[in-house]
């Protein structure tokens, strides 16, 4: 019954903020983007077929990956619209039974590279997969981080 009672003091706006209830503070919402009018992003995409570069492959600056494409978007673009632009220059990528598996590559707080899965797509599917919709922005993405996306 405790938790009907906490339930109902969250709904009518008393107890405690999120953050000292315990629980992690509320998850910020995702905003779309006016396309119109707000200007793209530059997001460095490194494709490989088979598995995602490593963090050795981006050590060292101006020694990326050969295999990049150059895309302007926008922080709202999903995975699916990123697969489609993907499929455009990776033939690989248009292969019926082909997945494409997303990752940020960006420095931590010690200036290594991280490599950090986020989402998968399939490039043709019957129906919509769990992270066809996920856009850059709810997956964390930074302005500056690259895109690896492993064709599998």
């Amino acid at each position: 019954m405790a938790g009907v009672a906490e339930a109902q003091n969250r709904a009518s706006g008393r107890g405690p903020p999120p953050q000292m209830r315990g629980g992690p503070p509320p998850r910020p919402r995702f905003e779309a983007v006016d396309r119109e009018k707000t200007c793209p992003l530059l997001l460095r995409v490194f494709t490989k077929i088979g598995r995602h570069h490593t963090k050795e492959d981006f050590a060292v600056r101006g020694k990326e990956p050969k295999d990049e494409v150059q895309i302007y978007t926008w922080k709202d673009a999903t995975l699916r619209e990123l697969t489609d632009l993907v499929k455009e220059v990776a033939p690989e990528a248009r292969r019926r039974d082909a997945k494409l598996s997303f990752a940020f590559v960006y420095p931590d707080k010690n200036g290594r590279y991280v490599v950090r899965p986020v989402g998968m797509t399939h490039s043709y599917g019957i129906g919509r997969r769990p992270d066809d919709g996920k856009a850059l922005a709810e997956l964390s993405f930074q302005i500056g981080d690259y895109l690896d996306v492993a064709i599998l």
